[in-house]
């Protein structure tokens, strides 16, 4: 195989078939719940369609989009604190603390000009950061339960911008932003196209990138794996722990730019509550709540479904009804949050079982392997169009293909029989 490798370059076939079939190994192995959510996001808007069809009007589409914008960023932040098997409730009061207190600083409801407003940005990222780190230090190196550290954060976080606020403005901690101009444009509202929806993508992207392919992202799976073993392998593990809380934080001034740029009028109250959505978001979406593995995709489709389930709902109960639509949502995603934590943890009870692989599935196995390597060399050999070579390899294909059902098929009978 590596000669063919050496001899041609794989054509686009070759390419499609190879990526189909990583592809589905992905999805047999981690995405299977990421497939259930889509479909289940799928179902759940045309449901609603059918309650009210308004559902699916373009301006509530990007009502929605708007909407989730803000609670994704937290999510794919959270992520990673998730993922060292912390977790971080400071995020939603973080998140709007640092937009009250940029929006105080800079005067941005009071005779604002165009050279205030663009300060908000670095005040409410550097905000944001330095409680994740905060965070991150009270974790790693004061050995303080994240559950307790990140609720003393949360409650500190909206204290603090709230005394700064009122210091500055010497009225009430709420603020307002500009309804229009360039920070919407940029943020949420680019000539009516949602383009935080773009942002969302890109980071989405990104935190891909550092997850799974850097030092860092793997670094803090370990963690959540074994953090002792990870220790005692030479690793620095507060140091990356510290990361972890620190792009947590990070994050959340993210969110608050796109918040903020959709709710101009801004109270700190206005955090409560915005770290559980986008925590149920992250669950949902299958990173493990005890750290060690985690979906960046399943965030953002656990954050979609949640979304789409409290629009519906909204809309769904908004005749006349004397249910509250707030309430019922709760109450939807409390449901949903359990049921993916007892997913997990199944998930987790069947991987620990002792599983004594039979003969039948011994071959079966290194049959299909044989056969998966074949197929590789074989779209070698068709992009350099050496058909002797396909001939060839179609004829060792069809040997292991009837392996499998007949040699294969006879080891289970005899299995079967044994029992």
């Amino acid at each position: 195989m590596k000669e063919q490798n050496n001899q041609a370059k794989l054509n686009l076939r070759g390419r499609l078939r190879q990526a189909g079939v990583k592809t589905t190994k992905y999805i047999q192995t981690n995405g299977k719940q990421n497939v259930v959510i889509i479909f289940a996001t799928i179902a759940l808007f045309a449901i609603f369609t059918l309650i009210n069809p308004g559902f699916a009007d373009k301006s509530v589409i990007l009502t929605m989009s708007k909407s989730l914008v803000p609670y994704a960023i937290l999510a794919l932040g959270v992520t990673f604190v998730i993922a060292t098997g912390g977790i971080d409730l400071s995020i939603g009061t973080v998140c709007i603390g640092s937009a009250v207190l940029a929006g105080a600083i800079c005067r941005t409801g009071v005779a604002l000009e165009d050279g205030v407003l663009w300060l908000t940005i670095p005040i409410i990222l550097v905000t944001g950061l330095v409680f994740g780190l905060i965070n991150g230090i009270l974790v790693a190196k004061c050995k303080i339960a994240p559950f307790i550290a990140t609720l003393g954060t949360m409650l500190v976080s909206r204290g603090i911008t709230s005394v700064v606020a009122e210091a500055v403005r010497e009225t009430s901690s709420a603020v307002k932003y500009p309804t229009t101009g360039w920070f919407q444009k940029i943020f949420t509202n680019y000539n009516g196209f949602p383009i935080g929806i773009v942002w969302v993508l890109g980071l989405t992207v990104i935190c891909m990138v550092v997850m799974y392919k850097t030092k860092i992202g793997r670094y803090i799976l370990a963690i959540g794996s074994n953090e002792e073993a990870t220790r005692l392998s030479g690793i620095n593990v507060d140091k990356y722990k510290i990361i972890a809380y620190s792009i947590g934080g990070f994050f959340a001034g993210m969110a608050a730019l796109f918040y903020t740029a959709s709710n101009p009028s801004l109270t700190i109250a206005g955090g409560n509550g915005m770290e559980l959505d986008a925590i149920a978001g992250v669950y949902i979406g299958g990173t493990s709540t005890t750290g060690g593995a985690a979906s960046i995709a399943g965030t953002i489709l656990g954050s979609v479904i949640l979304v789409v389930i409290r629009q519906g709902l909204n809309m769904a109960l908004s005749g006349g009804s004397v249910v509250s639509a707030t309430n019922i949502t709760y109450a939807v995603t409390g449901v949903i949050v359990v049921g993916a934590v007892l997913l997990d943890v199944l998930k987790k009870k069947a991987a620990s079982k002792v599983k004594i692989e039979s003969t039948s599935d011994k071959l079966k196995k290194e049959l299909k392997e044989l056969l998966e390597t074949l197929n590789v060399e074989k779209d070698y050999a068709l992009s350099a169009k050496d058909t002797e070579r396909v001939a060839k390899i179609n004829e060792e294909i069809a040997t292991v293909k009837s392996r499998l059902k007949t040699e294969v098929a006879q080891l289970k009978a005899e299995e079967s029989a044994k029992k």
